[in-house]
């Protein structure tokens, strides 16, 4: 929560739940991060916030942007950014979709399987196409494992069948996993690339680019290092493993930008225990995992809270969401505390929000309508 955020609230009193984000915070983030990495391109993931303030005020930044869906790619391009600052970085796409973007110029793409390259060749002739190698995700708060990405001689060997159906085999992508805090992780994840790298050059192929990823985090109940140490160690793991002959290297940061930029302000709807003896406290605000806060989800990511009664006594709850549903819980086992003075009506604040929020949320479920979103 900042001063501009808590201004806003107090003086407009919007209608909860909403989230607000403070597009100065977004600008911040962008050049903390630019800065860290000052040898990398930065596109920014739209699929953790979309909002057309935020891409519009990337844009005038000069972020490039990696976009999931061909809806994603339609929406950049109709606020005026150019098919050279896009890659489609989805590994699962239509062939109609690859055509569509390939038509309106966009000329990189990721895949991690022989059938996604067999649509590449087809509906992107000439493209530059990067594979995504797979990672565990070891760290991550939010691993991303097994759905994406192939193990490294697979990789090696769709590269090589890419140079062959005219297609530019351009490079190597992989992603550590979201809020990633073990630095560690990318050196993991550099010393795989190098072996493909090294492995095509004996083959005649020269890789141009590694594509570094996201999992640069947001700040929720966990320290987390800094903007600067990450970049000193991707720097550092790349240097390591590729020597003086450095890739071009492509950064796609989507939460480390928007997360801590929005902060969500909800209400409080019920207090209950479920028995007499009962210690925990059940506290039902008006969002729960289905109005945006999905990666609640095996109380994964862990938001931090500020209520109206914070700094007086506090006892042990369970945080639940306000629908007609069984898994709208979000946090049961995390150990949350809240004000004994905590009060039905009271409004709290979920901080670092600004990032998968809106867009994980559902359209109608129990009849409520989207999170409302303010830009500021």
């Amino acid at each position: 929560m900042n001063e501009k955020i808590s201004r806003f609230l107090a003086e407009s009193e919007p209608e909860t739940p909403c989230l607000v984000i403070d597009l100065d915070v977004i600008r911040d983030n962008f050049l903390a991060l630019r800065e860290a990495l000052p040898l990398a391109r930065i596109f920014y993931a739209v699929k953790a916030n979309p909002a057309t303030p935020i891409l519009a005020l990337l844009r005038d930044l000069g972020a490039c942007f990696d976009a999931a869906s061909i809806f994603e790619i339609r929406d950049c391009m109709a606020l005026g950014i150019g098919a050279d600052r896009l890659s489609f970085g989805s590994t699962i796409k239509k062939r109609r979709h690859i055509a569509e973007a390939y038509e309106q110029g966009v000329r990189l793409f990721a895949f991690d399987s022989a059938a996604e390259l067999d649509k590449l060749a087809l509906a992107a002739p000439g493209a530059r196409v990067f594979c995504r190698i797979f990672m565990e995700g070891a760290g991550a708060d939010w691993p991303l494992s097994k759905k994406f990405g192939c193990d490294v001689e697979m990789a090696r060997d769709l590269l090589i069948d890419a140079a062959g159906r005219g297609l530019v085999p351009y490079g190597v992508s992989f992603h550590v996993g979201s809020q990633q805090r073990d630095l560690g992780q990318w050196d993991v994840a550099c010393a795989r690339t190098a072996l493909i790298f090294t492995a095509l050059r004996a083959r005649g192929i020269e890789l141009k680019m590694v594509n570094i990823g996201g999992g640069f985090p947001a700040r929720y109940r966990q320290e987390i290092p800094g903007a600067t140490d990450y970049g000193h160690a991707i720097m550092a793991a790349v240097t390591r493993h590729f020597g003086n002959n450095l890739p071009e290297i492509i950064a796609e940061p989507g939460r480390g930008i928007a997360g801590d930029a929005g902060v969500i302000q909800t209400e409080v709807v019920l207090i209950s225990k479920k028995s007499y003896g009962d210690q925990r406290r059940w506290v039902y605000l008006d969002i729960g995992k289905f109005g945006g806060l999905a990666e609640t989800m095996d109380e994964a990511i862990k938001y931090r809270l500020r209520t109206p009664h914070d700094g007086g006594p506090e006892g042990p709850v369970v945080l639940a969401g306000p629908t007609c549903d069984e898994v709208d819980v979000l946090y049961d086992k995390a150990n949350y505390h809240l004000p004994l003075a905590l009060a039905v009506g009271d409004k709290v604040e979920i901080l670092s929000a600004g990032a998968y929020t809106t867009t994980y949320c559902s359209v109608g479920f129990n009849g409520y309508p989207p999170l409302k979103e303010h830009y500021i």
